[in-house]
């Protein structure tokens, strides 16, 4: 098993919020959260966050 971290940052459902009290926001699950949701995902359901996809890096800026 796996105890790397999942860095929410690198996640296409991963969002920052307009709300100062929960910044966080998971498109996956449909929450905001003070902390980064991939920890409230461990948190609540003791595994890794199952909804973890990482995004695609646009082609414009690699060029």
């Amino acid at each position: 098993m796996s105890t790397e971290r999942i860095n929410c940052r690198n996640c296409k459902y991963y969002y920052i919020t307009w709300d100062a009290n929960m910044p966080h926001g998971c498109k996956t699950f449909g929450f905001k959260t003070r902390q980064i949701p991939s920890v409230v995902v461990y948190q609540s359901s003791g595994q890794p966050c199952q909804g973890y996809e990482e995004k695609k890096q646009n082609s414009k800026l690699n060029n």
